[in-house]
């Protein structure tokens, strides 16, 4: 099979829209399938040296007050790339930009296109300018309304999306590493370095930006025994910093060294509330840490209330000091949400997610091939 992914970003890029489409192109490659990606293009020229198939990349531009998310601009390549790689379909990663441009190429050519939704548009629009809900609903219908069929990432995305208009859609997940992050990865000399006095360490690890409410770890300070770590990099890492003095900020990192932070915390807290899947909580899953997030979006699907970790109500940083207090004098309680959250997690490969990714495409050709006959 003959995929060209279309994606709004791309490794190097860290934000899960790159991962999933890389991930995507590797699990093809290992497949015996044919992937091309396209993307924006990156400062570094090296960037795809690793990349699993080649990668055409589209003049782009940094997004203003927002540099390390880029742009594409109006480009013939997308067309041309499409119809030069022979796609028999065409993958759109969380198409707003670039993917409209890899939709109407698509349906010129005839080819027929699965669009992948992964972020929420509308809840950054309110978050960022408090206005432009609807606009970006409808971008999102008419390029979804043009594929051939919608894949969400969660329950939660299914509903919202069928909820403004938009059908043919089905659930599809997202695999996470387990040899990769795993518990026991545990770093006594990191914790040591992080919490010297023995305190409970809680971690936040992801974009700093705005809309994912960072700040409410704000809320943490003064837990006696506590000890708060920052993973990650974004706009809002100044201000968080001023905001957050006594929290120790690593900056990003990737592959090995962020499996080994995540495997040393004793608590994961994700803040952010527009979250379509989050990637992140499954990983600290995998590491066997508990975790505390907000009860909405993708994480009401990974976090199982009680059993694997807390969720609390969106944007409440008394709600999030109170389960981190609790926690925190429940050793016994955080040892079993870690074991469970682990167990949960352990079928969840990027094998089998991207198998089932596959099954999506089939269908779709089939849905094609019998339409036309």
């Amino acid at each position: 099979m003959r995929v060209v992914i279309v994606t709004e970003s791309f490794p190097p890029d860290v934000n899960g829209v790159a991962h999933c489409a890389l991930q995507t192109a590797r699990h093809l490659v290992r497949r015996g399938h044919a992937p091309l990606v396209i993307a924006p293009a990156v400062a570094d020229p090296a960037a795809d040296a690793d990349a699993p198939c080649a990668v055409v990349r589209v003049p782009s531009l940094p997004l203003p007050g927002y540099p390390q998310v880029r742009v594409a601009l109006p480009s013939r390549r997308v067309a041309a790339a499409i119809a030069a790689h022979r796609a028999d379909l065409v993958h759109l990663a969380g198409p707003f930009v670039l993917g409209v441009r890899g939709m109407t190429a698509a349906a010129r050519l005839g080819i027929p296109a699965v669009a992948v939704y992964q972020t929420d548009l509308a809840g950054y629009a309110r978050t960022y300018v408090g206005t432009g809900e609807g606009a970006a609903w409808r971008r999102l219908r008419a390029v979804h309304g043009a594929a051939d069929r919608t894949l969400a990432p969660s329950s939660a995305a299914v509903r919202d999306l069928e909820a403004h208009g938009i059908g043919r859609v089905r659930l599809w997940g997202r695999g996470v590493d387990t040899v990769r992050f795993r518990p026991d990865l545990r770093d006594a000399g990191l914790r040591r370095a992080l919490a010297p006095a023995g305190e409970l360490l809680v971690g936040y690890i992801g974009r700093l930006a705005p809309e994912k409410r960072v700040d409410l770890l704000a809320g943490v300070r003064g837990l006696p025994g506590v000890r708060t770590v920052v993973v990650g990099d974004g706009p809002s890492e100044p201000a968080l910093r001023a905001a957050l003095p006594e929290t120790r900020f690593l900056g990003r990192r990737t592959g090995d060294d962020l499996a080994r932070i995540f495997a040393s915390l004793d608590l994961f807290v994700h803040t952010g509330p527009h979250e379509t899947f989050c990637q992140t909580v499954q990983e600290a899953m995998a590491s066997a840490v508990p975790v505390i997030a907000p009860a909405a979006g993708g994480p009401l699907d990974l976090v199982d209330h009680g059993r694997t970790g807390l969720l609390v109500p969106p944007g409440d940083p008394d709600a999030l000091r109170e389960a981190v207090a609790w926690l925190a004098a429940a050793p016994d309680v955080r040892a079993a949400y870690g074991l469970a959250g682990r167990a949960a997690v352990e079928g969840r490969t990027w094998e089998a997610l991207g198998d089932e990714l596959i099954g999506h495409y089939r269908e779709v050709l089939g849905d094609r091939t019998a339409v036309a006959a």
